[in-house]
């Protein structure tokens, strides 16, 4: 997720098999940087970038239980 102070600009979904290769998810931070390198210019502040790991929807929202394989 980019974001440029509280306000989220946009979400891009992430293969967690992926998230490890060096370079994966610079590719976005950059794409995303050139994309809304506009409106980047109009504010002091510099976008952020969070990546968070969602839940699947068919679990109980609230659930604490994560699955790990071995």
């Amino acid at each position: 997720m980019m974001y440029i102070g509280n306000d989220l600009i946009e979400s891009i979904p992430l293969e967690l098999s992926n998230i490890s290769r060096p370079g994966y998810i610079g590719t976005f931070k950059r794409n995303l940087k050139i994309k809304y390198s506009d409106l980047i210019r109009q504010f002091s502040q510099a976008p952020e970038f969070l990546i968070a790991v969602s839940q699947p929807q068919n679990q109980q929202a609230g659930s604490d239980t994560y699955q790990r394989n071995p």
